[in-house]
């Protein structure tokens, strides 16, 4: 019984530790990748480094080619897109 109550503690800690953490970045991280997976071509987004584009092109290799002036695209890794633009 003396064991349990040493070990109780450690995984309430656990317990609030993932409900609190773990569960939310997960959630972050899955919605994050199917909208990923969504992009197409037209869409308004923003990347990681705050540079705002229209896609022009969803290439194959895990690319995006970005429109962010006329006649100016920049190639951007698909990963990096951080938001949508509303």
């Amino acid at each position: 019984m003396e064991q349990l109550s040493g070990i109780l503690p450690l995984l309430l800690i656990f317990v609030v530790f993932y409900f609190l953490l773990i569960r939310p970045q997960q959630k972050k991280l899955k919605s994050h990748k199917q909208m990923i997976t969504n992009l197409k071509k037209g869409d308004k987004v923003v990347t990681q480094g705050g540079i705002m584009g229209t896609i022009h092109y969803v290439n194959e290799d895990g690319t995006i080619s970005l429109e962010v002036a006329d006649n100016v695209t920049v190639k951007v890794a698909k990963g990096m897109i951080a938001d949508i633009a509303k």
